[in-house]
């Protein structure tokens, strides 16, 4: 096994997901702006927009999706900390394998398969919102969906890899700018 190609691939899709995380990041800014214009618009001047609303909750979506891949990346996702806290190194390993094979690779499979038809469909027919004054281009937010959970799916791969160098001695050293694994060194 090729130590150094591991490297390479989590860095490369460490990157990925840092890209992914800075522009969820971005999105939770410009969703802050959407949501205070819409609260002065609606409580300050009686006036509220469908359009706008609905943009909240798309971008609410966006940060989400494009988020959890780097949320993965900086270990920063949500388990059982007070016995992971307590466990060796190559414990940790173990079970993040084996968590990562059977519970998030097949469920970003489901998803990645399941939703590749609608998002098509919602291409293919031009959807837009069904209320008056909605969004145009739902099959754009609707796309969000695969693409979030194929990132997901990339660093779920650089976690195994990660946890297999641990596993077989490899000199693991943190991510840059990532916290991944360094309480554990």
């Amino acid at each position: 096994m090729n130590m150094n190609a591991l490297r390479q691939f989590e860095r490369l899709i460490g990157k990925l997901s840092g890209a992914a995380g800075w522009l969820a990041g971005w999105l939770c800014v410009l969703m802050i702006i959407i949501v205070f214009i819409d609260v002065v618009a609606r409580y300050g001047f009686d006036s509220g927009s469908i359009a706008m609303q609905e943009m909240e909750w798309h971008l609410f979506a966006a940060v989400f999706l494009l988020g959890a891949a780097y949320t993965m990346r900086e270990d920063a996702n949500v388990r059982v900390d007070m016995f992971y806290a307590k466990m060796s190194l190559r414990r940790k390993a173990v079970i993040d394998i084996f968590g990562t094979v059977v519970f998030v690779l097949p469920m970003c499979s489901l998803i990645l398969l399941s939703a590749y038809d609608p998002v098509i469909y919602s291409y293919q027919i031009q959807e837009i919102s069904s209320d008056p004054g909605g969004l145009p281009y739902r099959f754009a937010f609707k796309a969000l969906l695969p693409l979030g959970y194929f990132l997901v799916l990339l660093q779920s791969l650089a976690v195994i890899s990660r946890n297999v160098r641990i596993l077989t001695g490899d000199n693991i050293e943190p991510m840059q700018g990532s916290s991944l694994h360094q309480d554990k060194l």
